[in-house]
C-alpha cells in the first residue's frame, strides 16, 4: 500500500477516558513520566487495532500523545510565547472568545525530536496499513499574529524567522525519514482562514497583503519538505479550526486555489467541505494531473451520520471541476483536534463515520 489513497482520516481521535485522567495525574506530579508514557502506548495500540479492524488504508498513533493538534510542535520547540490574536473560535451561538497563536520570544530551536520518536512507536505496532505522522504547518506559526509572531529584538524581519522556521522543518523531516516515515501530513489553518473576507480585512490592516502571504506560505511549505526523500508522501490538511464542534472562520477556496494547487508542493490535499463555510468546489479547477484532492464531506462537528446518497452526489459534483479519478473521501478534520473531555463525537460515532467513508469509497472508486 503507499499513498495516495481515496478513503482518508486526518488523524486524530477521541482520547479515552483513562489517557486523560493520566494527563491531569502527570501535570498534578502524581504520575511520572514513564508512567504517563506506558498510559499512552498502551491507548495507541487500541487505537492502531481499532483503524485496522475497519480496513483504513492510513494508520496514525490519534495524536494521543499531544495537548492538542499544534501544541506537538509547539512544546517541542524552545522560544515559543502565547499572544491573543485577531480570530476566536465561533458555534451557533456566537463567538466563544480570541484564540491564543504562538509567537517568538526567543530564537526558535528544537528542545527535541517533535514527532519522529512518536512516528517511531507507531511504526512499531502497525500490523496493516501506512503510519502515517502529523504536524502543524509552518505558516500556522505566523499567520495568526502577522508581524506580531515574532519580537523584533530576536528576529530582525519575517524572512530571518522563516529561515528558523524552515530548518526546524527539515532537521525534523530528516529524522522522520530516517525512521522510515514514507507519510507525512501538515496541518494548515493559516491559509483556509486566509479565505475568510474579515480576516483578510484584518490582514490589511495590521499592514500585509494576503495573496502576497499565500505565495510566500507555499515557498515556505515548499522549502521545509525539500529535502524529504522520494518516497515520503506528504498531505497538507485545511481547516478553518475545529475546536469541539467551534470554528475560526469561513470562505470558499478561492483566494487561494491556484497557488496552494499549483505552486504548493503537496502530493495530497485534504480540505474541509463539511458546510457551506467552506464554498463551492470551482476552485477544485486548479488542481493539476497527478495530485489527490481528498474531500472533507463527513463532518467531526457532529455525531448526526450522513447520508450514503448525499456524499455521492456531492463527490459527483466536485468531478465536473477534476477527474473522479483525482478525488478521495474524509471526515473534514480530526475527531479530537482539541484533546480533553467535552468532545462532540463517541468513539461509536467515529467508528460510524470512517466505516461510511469506507463503504462510498470502494462503491465509488472500488478500493479505499
Amino acid at each position: 500500500m503507499k499513498p495516495p489513497f481515496h478513503a482518508e482520516h486526518i488523524g486524530s481521535f477521541v482520547r479515552p477516558q483513562r489517557l486523560i485522567e493520566a494527563a491531569r495525574s502527570h501535570k498534578a506530579g502524581k504520575l511520572d513520566a514513564a508512567g504517563f508514557k506506558a498510559v499512552q502506548d498502551d491507548a495507541i495500540r487500541e487505537i492502531v487495532a481499532f483503524q485496522e479492524s475497519i480496513g483504513l488504508p492510513s494508520v496514525t498513533d490519534g495524536e494521543f500523545r499531544r495537548r492538542s493538534w499544534s501544541a506537538g510542535f509547539i512544546d517541542a520547540v524552545e522560544g515559543f510565547g502565547l499572544r491573543d490574536g485577531t480570530l476566536g473560535f465561533k458555534n451557533e451561538s456566537g463567538v466563544m472568545g480570541v484564540a491564543s497563536s504562538p509567537y517568538a520570544k526567543t530564537r526558535l530551536k528544537r528542545k527535541h525530536r517533535i514527532v519522529a520518536d512518536d512516528y517511531r512507536f507507531l511504526k512499531s505496532v502497525v500490523k496493516r496499513g501506512v503510519p502515517k505522522v502529523t504536524i502543524a504547518a509552518p505558516d500556522v506559526m505566523h499567520w495568526f499574529l502577522g508581524p506580531k509572531a515574532f519580537d523584533s529584538s530576536v528576529y530582525a524581519d519575517r524572512e530571518a524567522f522563516f529561515e528558523d522556521l524552515k530548518n526546524i522543518y527539515r532537521q525534523e523531516i530528516a529524522e522522520l525519514a530516517a525512521e522510515g516515515c514514507t507519510y507525512l501530513q501538515l496541518d494548515d489553518t493559516a491559509l483556509p482562514c486566509n479565505c475568510d473576507p474579515s480576516a483578510r480585512k484584518d490582514v490589511v490592516a495590521r499592514g500585509e497583503n494576503p495573496d502576497e502571504l499565500t505565495r510566500r506560505y507555499a515557498v515556505l511549505f515548499n522549502q521545509s519538505i525539500a529535502k524529504k526523500p522520494k518516497d515520503m508522501s506528504i498531505a497538507i490538511h485545511l481547516c478553518r479550526g475545529n475546536l469541539k464542534g467551534a470554528w475560526m472562520a469561513e470562505g470558499g477556496y478561492d483566494p487561494v486555489a491556484d497557488a496552494l494547487f499549483n505552486q504548493l508542493n503537496a502530493d495530497v490535499y485534504c480540505l474541509e467541505y463539511d458546510t457551506e463555510r467552506a464554498g463551492n468546489f470551482s476552485p477544485l479547477r486548479f488542481v493539476p494531473k497527478g495530485k489527490r484532492v481528498i474531500l472533507g464531506l463527513v463532518s467531526t462537528k457532529t455525531p448526526v451520520l450522513e447520508k450514503k446518497a448525499d456524499l455521492i452526489a456531492r463527490i459527483k459534483e466536485a468531478a465536473k471541476h477534476v477527474p473522479l479519478e483525482q478525488l478521495g473521501l474524509s471526515p473534514q478534520c480530526g475527531f479530537s483536534s482539541g484533546g480533553g473531555a467535552g468532545q462532540t463525537v463517541t468513539q461509536d460515532d467515529t467508528r460510524r463515520k470512517l466505516d461510511l467513508v469506507l463503504d462510498v469509497s470502494r462503491e465509488v472508486w472500488g478500493s479505499a
